[in-house]
């Protein structure tokens, strides 16, 4: 009888366990009477709690099918205690019945410590379990095998802040946002190397493989270039064409007030409330589908979380620059006056839709970050209570019939080398993946005529990369690419004839570079300056003429002076020396010479691009000192600074956290022995705070201060320095009294 009772019981468990795995829900009825959407669209549900909850990030699998990052652990509370939960899930989302709206979810990978990224790459999953970068194989829809890409990916720093994204770009490299490195499996092998560092949360790409990404108040930033063409010098980080703001004009127009982080400062809010201007920019997603009208192909979206928002902006594309201009004043693309409407990333779709990933989460700012007044706000209106819930959106043109999402599975080649020439950027990418990731070698004549087709411009390069994926390129076949003369078909070609710089080539090379110099084209000459480095190797005496000629023929403008800095890379004293000689001297100016003058100096003190000697993006100081807090002070104080009984006084409100931060710093290096009065109430707690100048650095106790004044500090003081706390040090041994802590209060 035990027995049948105990098998009875695992049984229920087991069913348990499964129902959680493998959700079922019928289609959902949110209303979305609370949204304004610009004319001529539809929005649209995809998904919702709750199959989902807390979801950042998403991919579309070859089925088309969405997975999904949820980030459960996120803020359950205001204090952000318990963020270090393994609750955090990848989950795939089926349409089983084919009426727009998820209905059945299941878990990929669970108890994971907030994630923040996911792609659908080589026929597996790539995602981000901070630290750790990984890639599992996928058996039957279960986790497979798993490779460990990067243990030290997302090191330290705040959900906001650590790396995420994980595009596959055209260029066959997986780029992050906020991160310095960039990604590829190669031949069965993981490639990492280093890149620029761009943006805080969401990577998007243009058709030709640039960069887009934002920070907090900058909504809109991108590269004029492709990613590393001007990195190549380790001893110069340019200053010109990457990191770029697209435009200054940051305004946003939100319907209805809303609770934001710094809301009491002046010229954030307006005289109605209304937030002015981005704070909490995130997920910019360049538009690549084929599904909205023409006007809107490849114009940039933004969310604001804080403000419940999406924006819409028009990019400009120039030779060398590109430019952003908002598509409307006084009001958004897609804006609600529900304040649980937090859009924190935006995606193209297999069917040309774009995709909102809602977190739907009423805290929204990350504990190191939040200030009292947005913890007020939240906690008066019981956003803090509003957990469990997330959707997918979907944004469709009411003028055009949405196509059922195509499955890209089981296509033969020859259909999907048709794909590269389709007007769905989604679907474009996905093809090159999956020839690559094929290998099949019959497509290769095929892909070599669509790679020389520089009337078609973006298929050429997709082509191009494909057949660099498929390892079927040569120097001959690239040098007849480049030279047809297409801008952007030549500079990818360019920079894929850099691994084929070898003695025997050198002739053909400066061959090529002459007739591309003749072409005249300001493109063409600033891929061939970014390209030359690695022939400039071999043949210093072939080359180095080349970019002295591209230098003397824009000495005033900057981003060709770096190109050729970039190429230099060691031959900085050599190529001074030639533009002295050449007759074309009197061209030089004082613009080149600055930068040589620069990077040489950099050299002989060596000091490099922190991109080749850093193994991890800084964590931010209030980050950091909230971690420290946390390992070390909330023992004592309490995880939300409330103090614990009789054994630490609360921080909130205590005017020695309001008060002089010197003084702060003081109590930090030496400790303080009770009693203490603190708010007007008289504190004894047993033993005494130990000092901690003998744990922490001076860099450290800066940044506890700056996060408790943070946290706990309408109008923080003056912050302490790293430099006035080593000052500090001195002034006072042994633990602090309260009548030493009243002298002090005069303290700066």
């Amino acid at each position: 009888m035990k027995i049948t009772y105990k098998i009875a019981l695992l049984f229920i468990v087991i069913l348990s366990i499964t129902a959680y795995r493998n959700r079922t829900v019928k289609s959902s009825s949110i209303s979305f009477d609370s949204y304004v959407i610009a004319d001529g669209f539809e929005l649209q549900l995809a998904a919702s709690e709750p199959l989902i909850e807390a979801p950042v990030a998403m991919d579309f699998d070859d089925q088309g099918r969405m997975w999904v990052v949820e980030m459960r652990g996120y803020m359950t509370n205001i204090a952000g205690i318990d963020d270090n939960a393994y609750s955090g899930r990848i989950s795939i989302l089926t349409d089983a019945n084919k009426d727009g709206v998820a209905e059945k979810s299941k878990v990929f990978l669970d108890s994971l410590v907030l994630p923040r990224a996911l792609a659908h790459v080589y026929g597996g999953l790539l995602y981000n379990a901070p630290p750790n970068l990984w890639f599992v194989e996928i058996k039957n829809d279960k986790p497979g095998k798993k490779t460990l890409v990067d243990s030290l990916y997302s090191v330290g720093g705040s959900p906001e802040q650590q790396p995420n994204g994980l595009m596959m770009n055209i260029d066959n490299w997986i780029y992050s946002a906020n991160s310095q490195f960039r990604y590829q499996r190669k031949n069965g092998k993981w490639l990492k190397e280093p890149t620029s560092l761009r943006g805080q949360f969401g990577i998007s790409k243009d058709n030709v493989g640039r960069l887009y990404y934002n920070y907090n108040e900058n909504h809109i930033v991108g590269d004029y270039v492709l990613p590393n063409t001007l990195i190549a010098n380790p001893y110069y980080r340019p200053k010109e064409a990457i990191n770029k703001l697209l435009t200054e004009n940051q305004r946003v127009y939100p319907l209805h007030p809303t609770t934001v982080n710094r809301g009491y400062v002046s010229g954030i809010l307006d005289k109605d409330s209304l937030l002015m201007n981005f704070t909490a920019s995130c997920g910019t997603m360049i538009y690549r589908g084929d599904q909205f009208p023409d006007e809107y192909k490849l114009n940039a979206f933004a969310c604001e979380p804080q403000a419940n928002l999406v924006k819409r902006d028009i990019l400009t594309f120039e030779d060398l620059k590109t430019t952003a201009t908002q598509a409307w004043t006084n009001k958004e693309f897609l804006a609600s006056t529900d304040e649980a409407f937090r859009p924190v990333n935006l995606f193209n779709g297999p069917d040309g839709a774009m995709y909102v990933v809602d977190m739907h989460r009423g805290m929204i700012e990350y504990k190191a970050f939040a200030t009292p007044y947005y913890n007020s706000g939240i906690a008066k209106k019981k956003l803090d209570t509003l957990l469990r819930a997330g959707r997918i959106l979907r944004i469709k043109n009411k003028g055009k019939e949405l196509p059922k999402i195509p499955s890209v599975t089981n296509k033969s080649v020859g259909d999907l080398v048709r794909l590269l020439s389709g007007s769905n950027g989604w679907l474009r990418d996905r093809a090159q993946q999956i020839i690559i990731n094929k290998q099949d070698k019959s497509v290769i004549p095929v892909l070599q005529r669509l790679a020389q087709d520089g009337k078609n411009e973006v298929t050429a390069i997709h082509a191009l990369h494909t057949l660099d994926g498929l390892n079927a390129l040569n120097f001959t076949f690239l040098r007849k690419v480049s030279a047809i003369g297409a801008p952007m078909l030549s500079a990818h070609g360019l920079l894929l004839l850099k691994k084929y710089n070898t003695k025997m080539n050198v002739q053909a090379m400066a061959a090529l570079a002459s007739d591309l110099l003749n072409k005249n084209n300001r493109v063409i000459n600033l891929y061939l300056a970014t390209s030359l480095g690695e022939w400039c190797k071999i043949s210093p005496a072939t080359f180095l003429p080349v970019l002295a000629s591209i230098s003397e023929t824009y000495p005033n403008q900057v981003i060709f002076q770096e190109a050729v800095i970039s190429s230099l890379n060691g031959l900085e004293t050599n190529f001074q020396q030639l533009v002295k000689e050449r007759k074309g001297s009197q061209n030089a100016t004082a613009l080149l010479d600055t930068l040589l003058a620069e990077t040489i100096k950099n050299k002989q003190q060596g000091k490099k691009n922190f991109i080749y000697v850093r193994a991890k993006a800084p964590m931010d100081a209030r980050t950091n000192g909230l971690e420290l807090f946390r390992s070390t002070c909330a023992s004592c104080h309490g995880t939300d600074g409330d103090g614990i009984e009789h054994v630490g006084p609360p921080l909130k409100g205590s005017e020695y956290v309001e008060g002089s931060a010197d003084r702060l710093a003081m109590i930090i290096l030496n400790g303080v022995e009770g009693p203490i009065t603190v708010n007007g109430q008289l504190y004894k707690f047993n033993g005494a705070m130990p000092n901690f100048g003998n744990n922490f650095t001076d860099n450290q106790i800066a940044d506890i201060i700056k996060y408790l004044h943070n946290a706990y500090v309408t109008k923080p003081p003056k912050p302490a320095t790293a430099e006035k706390i080593k000052q500090l040090r001195s002034k006072k041994s042994g633990a602090l009294k309260e009548k030493d802590l009243l002298e002090m209060a005069q303290m700066n």
